[in-house]
C-alpha cells in the first residue's frame, strides 16, 4: 500500500475515532451520571478522556509499520 493512501486512511480513522469516541461518551455521560456527584464526573471523565488513546495508538502503529521488503 502506497505511504500517502496509508497516511490517508489512518487520519481519517483518527478523525472518525475521536468523534465517535466523544459521542459515545458524551451520551453514556448524560444517562449515566446525571444523578452522581462531582466526584463521579470527574472519574469518568478522567478516564474517558485517557482511554480513547488506547485506540488512537492501535492505528499509530499501523501507521509507522514499514511494509515487508520483496525478497530478491
Amino acid at each position: 500500500m502506497p505511504i500517502r493512501l496509508k497516511k490517508l486512511i489512518g487520519t481519517i480513522l483518527l478523525v472518525a475515532l475521536v468523534i465517535v469516541y466523544a459521542l459515545v461518551a458524551s451520551i453514556v455521560a448524560v444517562a449515566q451520571l446525571a444523578e452522581s456527584g462531582p466526584w463521579a464526573h470527574f472519574l469518568f471523565f478522567l478516564l474517558s478522556g485517557m482511554l480513547w488513546v488506547l485506540p488512537a495508538m492501535g492505528i499509530i502503529k499501523w501507521l509507522i509499520l514499514e511494509p515487508p521488503r520483496p525478497k530478491n
